[in-house]
């Protein structure tokens, strides 16, 4: 049984493998030149890093986040979507094969085989990403890197990757049981990996650990101030917490409670002949300070890095076995 599912799956895996092989080779080679440059330039190698390596940087967290999506459609949703389409099923339990053992197989050979190539690939790119990642959380710029806990970064970094890849799969797997059409299923399962990679990241990975709060004063030499929705809503840029995921902010009043803007900020800012000079804003923001204005930021700071990894490792997994569970209950009461 195990050969057979591995006959039916080594064209997909086989083209998988050989993309991160080329992508490893590739970053390998390029690798201990960024390790050269660190060593001379330390956090300010962001400033320094070739177009070529930027170009690099980028595709790497491009294929890393891209691979579960790729592996849920092209292995999760046709590997047995295509067997019930064309009723090869039958054969293989008319030889003696269970059902549960059967779909088994299938899920452990095609979860483990997914959780390697997201592994592989994470772990080179990683590697590579490294020094980038070490000199941008040390406080170097961002405006052209990501920290390793920007939603974007995060999701292409460490161990989350092959939980990704794992639930991805199981569910394509599942998808394809229950809609029986390889191409529909391929559909809906990048669809529904889609939505639960932007479901996570915006609404649940924030409170997979205790966020970390600061209240700062609003004043011309304080923290960096942004200027949003016509003066009725100002950003803290939190510049003294290098590499932090900013999860939400709030305007506090003189009274320590959540407040809108005054509309005496927005007046003071106005002007009739475009936007308001330097001098101007500075006094505008020290007068809001003056009337006791705070703003409060609740981040993660980036030594929570890892703490959020296990924490959203452990909820793909369990998500996974979860839908294994179905997958197995599905089999057994509903395919015929």
């Amino acid at each position: 049984m195990t050969w057979l599912t591995w006959r039916q799956f080594r064209i997909q895996a086989a083209v998988m493998f050989a993309v991160v092989a080329v992508l490893a080779v590739v970053l390998v080679t390029t690798g201990p030149q960024l390790a050269d440059l660190y060593r001379t330039a330390g956090s300010g190698l962001v400033d320094q890093v070739s177009s070529a390596d930027q170009t690099l940087y980028y595709t790497g967290l491009l294929v890393v986040v891209a691979v579960p999506a790729v592996i849920g459609m092209f292995w999760g949703a046709p590997l047995i979507a295509r067997e019930l389409e064309t009723g090869t099923h039958y054969l293989a339990w008319n030889q003696g094969v269970t059902r549960t053992r059967w779909l088994a197989t299938k899920l452990g050979l095609g979860a483990a085989a997914s959780m390697t190539a997201a592994g592989l690939t994470s772990l080179t790119v990683s590697w590579w990403s490294s020094l980038i990642d070490r000199a941008v959380d040390g406080g170097g710029a961002t405006d052209t890197y990501f920290p390793r806990l920007d939603p974007v970064a995060f999701a292409a970094r460490g161990v989350v990757p092959m939980a990704h890849a794992a639930f991805a799969f199981v569910l394509g797997v599942a998808l394809g049981l229950v809609i029986r059409r390889t191409l529909p299923a391929m559909a809906t399962t990048f669809a529904l990996y889609t939505a639960v990679q932007i479901v996570v990241p915006m609404w649940i990975r924030s409170h997979l650990a205790v966020a970390d709060r600061i209240i700062l004063p609003i004043e011309p030499d304080g923290a960096p101030l942004g200027i949003q929705d016509a003066a009725r809503r100002i950003v803290a840029h939190l510049e003294e917490v290098p590499g932090a995921w900013v999860t939400s902010q709030q305007t506090l009043n003189a009274a320590g409670q959540p407040a809108p803007v005054p509309s005496s900020f927005a007046e003071c800012l106005h002007t009739e002949s475009g936007p308001p000079a330097l001098e101007q804003v500075d006094r505008c923001v020290a007068d809001l300070g003056a009337l006791g204005y705070q703003q409060q930021v609740t981040y993660q700071p980036a030594g929570h890095f890892w703490a959020l990894q296990w924490a959203e490792t452990g909820l793909y997994l369990g998500r996974t076995l979860l839908l294994a569970g179905f997958c197995a209950w599905w089999i057994r009461r509903r395919v015929t």
